[in-house]
């Protein structure tokens, strides 16, 4: 046996032991912490995995398995109209449900497929950034405000930022040659027509399944709410004909599912989520046993919900040790927090622009997080600025960008990316403050 080859599992070993001798279980601040964490962590079980995440996956996987990479291209490329590249490249997360990690390949690609560079860096920062799930999961947790102005400044930061590296470095060669494995002349094997109806009835599942109690027990808002299971039961039942209809889907099977909700809606009326429950059930089922291209959007649905699920609730955990609820502290005092990222300061909001531009954000684990310290004490404009900041980069992502850009290339994008971050921060804090 080599020491040289066994001291670091020694000293992880080792490590693990003095934790566990002189864990703190005696002390009220610890034990407060571990019921904050697992107060959470039930929370979000019951309120959001199966309303909201879950059919977001099948979103997420719908678009990485029926969204024309061809048509991306097409629309990125170096010949595409300038004003067609930029506006694509600074939506493409809603369409492509990138995380930090997947877009890199897919940017790398582009890139050296003949893209500019403006449109490029465009891409590469509005993918992870406005990435579906998340915007879902940042309006629904931490408020539609703060979901609506990371929206928005995510498609702004991919412009301004894709113009100003465009302008920066306009004497450099742009793009570069090379084949990204993507064939832009490939036929979509459906209408542009069927698909977007295809769509709009998952997202409708999601909206209505979601739908919040208005302040008002009156007008429009409150009726929607009223009938949100019947909304949601009606987008279901036309996405299993959407599904029987285009994408040729076994009938038979698409019946009995429609039956199987049906009866447990019947047999609990007042307890809708178990026709919900059924409903995800069957449409597991359905595409996991049947061939082509069901199966393949099965498959994407499952390997984001494989990727997604356990570590945005080991985040959950996380955060709720650490930061408690709101109203309820963790382990890290609520004093602290205030004095790092309270109020709406420059300082604070560049503390939380670099912070969480080298911070690992796990796909979505940000929301929790930025919660847990919006509850300690965090001011609204430094939470937008760890919003805008965290998940499009990290300090693995620098380097492979770096790997592609180069070193001045990569500099300019992250400091443009703080920079930004922090203006964004300080204004929308002095807007809603």
């Amino acid at each position: 046996m080599s020491w040289k080859s066994e001291w670091k599992p020694l000293v992880a070993v080792v490590a693990v032991f003095l934790v566990c001798f002189w864990l703190p279980v005696e002390n009220a601040r610890f034990d407060s912490a571990l019921r904050e964490s697992l107060h959470l962590v039930r929370w979000y079980a019951r309120e959001h995995v199966l309303l909201c995440l879950v059919p977001a996956f099948f979103i997420a996987g719908a678009i990485a398995t029926f969204v024309s990479r061809a048509s991306v291209m097409r629309s990125l490329g170096a010949k595409a109209h300038k004003v067609l590249a930029y506006g694509v490249a600074s939506v493409s997360g809603t369409i492509l449900a990138v995380c930090s990690c997947t877009v890199l390949p897919l940017f790398a690609g582009i890139y050296r497929r003949g893209a500019g560079l403006g449109p490029a860096t465009a891409f590469l920062y509005s993918g992870p950034a406005i990435n579906v799930l998340a915007i879902i999961l940042t309006a629904r947790i931490l408020g539609f405000e703060l979901g609506v102005a990371r929206a928005l400044g995510a498609v702004v930061f991919g412009v301004v930022i894709g113009l100003l590296m465009h302008v920066l470095f306009r004497g450099d060669a742009d793009g570069c040659a090379g084949d990204a494995g993507v064939d832009p002349d490939a036929a979509p094997s459906r209408s542009l027509g069927q698909d977007a109806l295809y769509f709009a009835s998952m997202v409708g599942i999601l909206i209505f399944a979601n739908w919040a109690p208005p302040a008002e027990p009156a007008g429009l808002w409150s009726a929607i709410h009223s009938a949100r299971w019947i909304l949601t039961g009606a987008c279901g039942a036309g996405l299993g004909i959407i599904l029987a209809a285009w994408f040729r889907a076994p009938r038979w099977p698409v019946a009995a599912s429609a039956a199987l909700v049906l009866g447990l809606a019947l047999l609990f009326p007042r307890v809708p989520m178990v026709p919900f429950a059924g409903a995800i059930v069957a449409l597991s089922v359905l595409t996991s046993s049947a061939e082509g291209e069901l199966r393949e959007w099965f498959d994407s649905s499952w390997g984001f919900a494989k990727q997604i699920l356990p570590l945005l609730l080991l985040g959950v955990l996380a955060a709720g040790a650490l930061l408690g609820r709101p109203g309820h502290e963790g382990l890290v005092p609520g004093e602290w927090v205030s004095a790092a990222v309270g109020g709406n300061s420059v300082r604070a909001n560049l503390f939380a622009s670099v912070a969480g531009a080298f911070m690992y954000f796990a796909t979505l684990t940000e929301v929790p997080i930025v919660q847990g310290l919006l509850g300690s004490g965090m001011g609204k404009g430094p939470a937008l600025a760890l919003l805008l900041a965290g998940p499009a980069l990290s300090l693995p992502n620098m380097l492979v960008i770096r790997s592609v850009l180069g070193t001045r290339r990569t500099l300019a994008y992250i400091s443009l990316v703080v920079v930004m971050a922090t203006v964004s921060g300080i204004l929308y804090g002095w807007l809603v403050e």
